[in-house]
């Protein structure tokens, strides 16, 4: 855990005490989950939704997921709607964030990832809120993409803003390592970056990073810190990833190795291209957060002796990835992954 110099003294709660809280980004699966967490502890929840298709309406998972909790349509990138819908001139303990952009393009990014909690920010101290848990990632701590320093700049307007903040930045997401479940069950090869040993993380489940999140509004020794956090067990690297799956499937091991150079031919193409056609420009962008990830660690980065290191990375939790895969190969509960595709 690395510790930030505090703006402002830890707040002193008394154990199980309920707090009003305003959660954004409160449907996507990690929203859910700290959604459910923050109910199981007795805070009083309300859940600032977009409107799909101009319905006022929830879908009937999300409905039973989000049981419970209070449910205000409005659009969190508004700061109009933001204070009228969100925060309606009432007052509030804390604010918990997992929104975030949903592709990781720079335009996009510097929307939602730092414009938008910008205003958030704003507004929050209007209402009285005095703590704020932001939901970040753990790629930022070396940032090379347009996301990531946008995410930087707000966690910064987080540490000065002088509220009780707590910036977790998780390591991987299971839903994001789900990508290749299909194309093994299909009896394609596992795609590897290399030799499949380049990287490696701690992955941590949506219910383990949602009772995390949850925590933080009560763990003073989550006051004023920027968390990172894995899930528990030793890290994986993709080779072992695929090996697993193969193993519950009873297939032979089957891996296809794509070279990192690929990748940045790819890069080059799209970036020339990108100067007479807009369009191509984005997918250079995803193209490089694809390379980041092929040869990034989702671990914690020790500067001092330039490297990744697996142990020093906090677990939280009981679930482990290669527990979900058994789940996902017998069909229970297979992610969608929706936009987390392009990664």
């Amino acid at each position: 855990m690395t510790e930030v110099p505090a703006s402002s003294s830890p707040l002193k709660l008394q154990p199980g005490a309920s707090q009003r809280v305003l959660l954004l980004g409160a449907t996507g699966t990690i929203g859910r989950a700290t959604a459910r967490a923050l109910l199981q502890r007795g805070h009083h929840v309300v859940c600032l939704l977009r409107p799909r298709q101009g319905k006022n309406g929830l879908e009937p998972d999300l409905s039973a997921q989000l049981a419970g909790a209070t449910i205000r349509w409005g659009d969190a990138c508004d700061p109009q709607s933001l204070r009228h819908d969100g925060f309606a001139g009432e007052q509030f303990d804390a604010v918990v964030s997992c929104m975030a952009s949903r592709t990781g393009r720079p335009k996009d990014a510097w929307r939602v990832d730092h414009q938008a909690h910008v205003d958030v920010l704003q507004a929050a101290k209007l209402a009285g809120v005095r703590q704020f848990v932001q939901l970040s990632a753990i790629c930022v701590q070396k940032p090379l993409l347009g996301f990531q320093h946008a995410k930087l700049a707000f966690e910064k307007a987080l540490i000065d803003s002088g509220l009780v903040y707590s910036i977790v930045r998780p390591t991987a997401f299971f839903k994001s390592l789900s990508g290749q479940l299909q194309r093994v069950k299909d009896g394609k090869p596992f795609l590897l970056f290399g030799d499949g040993k380049l990287t490696a993380c701690k992955p941590i489940s949506d219910e383990d990073l949602g009772d995390f999140l949850a925590g933080c509004l009560e763990e003073e020794s989550r006051h004023n810190c920027i968390l990172p956090i894995g899930g528990p067990g030793p890290a994986i690297t993709p080779r072992q990833q695929g090996e697993h799956l193969f193993a519950l499937m009873g297939k032979p091991v089957r891996f296809k190795s794509v070279p990192v150079s690929l990748l940045d031919v790819i890069i080059t193409l799209l970036s020339w291209i990108g100067k007479v056609v807009p369009g191509a420009a984005d997918k250079a962008e995803l193209a490089r957060i694809g390379r980041y990830y092929a040869t990034e660690s989702m671990l914690l980065w020790d500067a001092a002796a330039q490297r990744y290191d697996a142990e020093a990375t906090p677990s939280h939790g009981t679930q482990t990835l290669l527990d979900a895969y058994e789940r996902w190969v017998k069909g229970e509960g297979v992610p969608d992954r929706g936009d987390h595709a392009v990664f």
